[in-house]
């Protein structure tokens, strides 16, 4: 716990066995409560690493579902163990856990209700490998999503999140897609609701265990960015409301 709040980790797991357990060993468990893992039907031995390592809490799915509907588990699983504060760290060790301290004390302490480990704050993303197609692409669509949705993030696309539970209670995750886009529309519901979102900077790594989605789906992340920030706008101006706005 951190300041009266109960910290839970979720771990989006698909093939993460190879990277499980060094992520797993950083986790600063002086203030961590729980770990919940979700492994997505994953090929490899991914819930047997995480059984071998003590996490106590490991939904398997028989289907994979995608990393949308992998993240739906995931906090759903941790509100019901009764998290006040849900971060969730990849299990492929592309973000530190070493921010965990940093990013929960944020919400703890009632600073920002969301945080997000942000890779372009600094020079993280191209230090650590981030692909000069993917660094571009991601200015690109965060300038236009800012404009768009009149917020001023550095960054989007970032997969290391924190979450006060109070946020669960005014957006409608269930509704949103369960492929890639579902990060960027969760964000848009959480400044759609009337919260704010804070960043810190995170150095990120890019290696051959680390997930990735190859060009073609990044293109059609891409697209659907553009629709989420559009459908935004569009409920702003009160012209037409997406399901995922809706009360």
């Amino acid at each position: 716990m951190l300041n009266g709040k109960k910290i839970g980790i979720v771990l989006p797991a698909y093939n993460a066995a190879d990277t499980l357990e060094i992520t797993y060993q950083e986790i600063p468990f002086d203030i961590v409560d729980f770990v919940v893992l979700v492994d997505d039907a994953s090929r490899d031995h991914t819930s047997e690493v995480a059984r071998k390592l003590g996490i106590q809490h490991i939904v398997r799915h028989d289907k994979n579902r995608g990393y949308g509907g992998n993240q739906k588990s995931c906090y759903k699983t941790a509100l019901d163990l009764g998290a006040d504060i849900i971060i969730m760290l990849h299990p492929d060790y592309q973000y530190t856990p070493k921010l965990i301290h940093s990013m929960a004390a944020v919400i703890a302490f009632d600073v920002y209700p969301v945080v997000l480990g942000s890779r372009i704050l600094g020079k993280g993303a191209l230090k650590g490998g981030m692909p000069m197609y993917k660094y571009i692409a991601n200015r690109f669509l965060t300038l236009g999503q800012n404009i768009v949705m009149g917020q001023k993030l550095s960054e989007y696309h970032s997969g290391y999140r924190a979450f006060s539970k109070e946020v669960f209670q005014h957006i409608h995750i269930e509704r949103n897609s369960d492929d890639f886009v579902f990060d960027n529309q969760m964000l848009a519901q959480i400044f759609f609701a009337g919260y704010e979102i804070g960043e810190i900077t995170c150095p990120t790594k890019y290696f051959e265990e680390a997930s990735s989605i190859n060009f073609s789906r990044s293109v059609t992340y891409g697209l659907g960015v553009i629709s989420v920030s559009v459908k935004y706008r569009l409920a702003k101006w009160k012209i037409f409301t997406s399901n995922i706005f809706k009360n």
